[in-house]
């Protein structure tokens, strides 16, 4: 029988609208499921038990109403939600994830936080993220050492982090995270779970920032689908944010028999793929193929020019914001962070501007290589997921982002791309398969999600916590 912890959104509302369940008994075992996994995985801040109980009463005095008076509940209507830490809620400090940081109480939710209460969520707290979200690691200078419930020796990615690894632990079924060079999909590969990083601009967020955008993740497809149609509403604190659209994002069924698929095995840059996460990618390609589509090898498009230039660039505004610091404050920063952005002092204004001038040669160069094709798929990752104590897979502060050649272009081309578990390795880790579509065609990367979802061989059951 499902626990209920187990249970997707979309099953709790149904559940909730029968009245078959209480969003304060499901809360309640969302907890318990919390306080089992926690010693171990460190996953969450601020985590308010109290709070979310009295949220779930309320949420569940609401369905009482809708059920007998007809009285409106909001999409997420008492459904257990989580909340990276850098997303600013009210009354909650921001630490970005470094022990460098000032803790100061936010005034006001940013747009993705406010969106999540505005429809009922539950909010249990928030979860963990890296020092100034700089690396695709669970270690933080702030927070503890944030591990992969799938094998507690080795890192979740991140840098959302404490996300992706309560998805995979049961810590409720909807989580908010942040990418801008894989921050959402990395950690949702190695950690086995969905997410969609979306459009730029889909998803309004506040601070907002060239490639910097919120996204859902979750167990399920059609729970990310659902916290979409929340999401992407409006608010002018982000100026960037697309205009608004009549988007069906429960339309998730699709037939991809006829369409074309790009299949990216190679990245042009960075490390090269494991055979083994090799081998699942291909094999979902040839199901994919199975099911109809044309699928085609497309070349590597990344070069080590637009790569290092985009290091050079987040060097150095790395380093004005760590140079502004007290030295004692400075201090607190992981010292890899501190070694990766004191370059940046360095470097000359043509060599970061020319960096900087990367971003739009990899969007040209992502949007070129995709056009062709209904969507592209490619691995997450090259590799799975590594050491838990390491800021990186290289532990090199001079090679910090060879890992991310997949993922970081899809950012600057502001196209969506979503990451879906596709299989394991021998050793038990999840290989996460990365979906990406044209510019704002989000509901796309969703619907072929689903397909996924639907013809992938049966996942590995969920990863349990170690016996007390």
């Amino acid at each position: 029988m499902t626990r209920l912890h187990e249970l997707s959104a979309t099953e709790l509302i149904a559940r909730y609208r029968e009245r078959s369940l209480s969003p304060v008994e499901v809360t309640r075992a969302v907890l318990d499921r919390i306080a089992a996994w926690e010693p171990h995985l460190h996953a969450t801040y601020a985590l308010d038990a109290d709070a979310a109980l009295a949220s779930a009463r309320v949420s569940e005095a609401r369905w009482l109403r809708h059920v007998s008076a007809g009285e409106n509940v909001g999409a997420l209507e008492g459904v257990p939600a989580m909340i990276k830490e850098n997303i600013a809620t009210t009354g909650t400090p921001v630490p970005l994830g470094t022990a460098a940081t000032e803790l100061v109480p936010a005034l006001r939710d940013a747009p993705p936080a406010a969106r999540l209460r505005e429809a009922g969520a539950v909010v249990l707290g928030k979860t963990t993220m890296p020092d100034y979200g700089m690396l695709s690691s669970g270690l933080s200078s702030f927070h503890g050492l944030t591990k992969n419930p799938w094998d507690l020796a080795r890192n979740p990615g991140g840098s959302s982090a404490g996300a992706a690894a309560g998805v995979a632990a049961g810590y409720g079924p909807l989580h908010l995270g942040t990418d801008i060079g894989g921050s959402l999909r990395l950690p949702a590969g190695w950690c086995g779970i969905f997410t969609l990083k979306p459009s730029l601009g889909r998803i309004p967020i506040d601070p907002p920032y060239a490639g910097r955008v919120a996204g859902p993740m979750s167990r399920t497809v059609a729970d990310a689908a659902l916290m979409m149609g929340v999401l992407a509403q409006p608010d002018d604190r982000d100026t960037t944010s697309l205009p608004t659209q009549s988007i069906d994002w429960q339309r998730l069924e699709r037939d991809v028999a006829g369409l074309r698929i790009g299949l990216m095995m190679d990245a042009g840059v960075g490390l090269p793929v494991d055979a083994e996460v090799a081998a699942a990618v291909e094999a979902a390609a040839k199901q994919f193929e199975a099911a109809g589509a044309r699928v085609e090898r497309i070349a590597p498009f990344m070069t080590r020019t637009m790569f290092d230039g985009m290091d050079d660039f987040w060097r150095m505004r790395a380093w004005l914001d760590i140079s502004a610091l007290r030295e004692e404050r400075r201090a607190r920063i992981l010292p890899f962070i501190v070694a990766w952005a004191k370059r940046g002092a360095t470097l000359s204004g043509e060599r970061v501007f020319r960096g900087y001038s990367q971003m739009a040669a990899m969007r040209d160069a992502a949007v070129a290589a995709c056009r062709p094709y209904d969507v592209v798929l490619s691995p997450t990752s090259p590799i799975v997921a590594y050491a838990a104590e390491l800021p990186s897979p290289t532990d090199d502060p001079e090679r910090p982002f060879e890992h991310i050649a997949f993922t970081l272009a899809f950012n600057m081309s502001e196209q969506p791309a979503a990451s879906i578990d596709c299989g394991q390795t021998a050793a038990g880790l999840p290989i996460g398969l990365q979906i990406v579509g044209r510019r704002h065609d989000d509901l796309g990367v969703l619907q072929m999600a689903r397909a996924w979802e639907a013809m992938r061989p049966a996942p590995a059951p969920w990863p349990e916590p170690p016996a007390p």
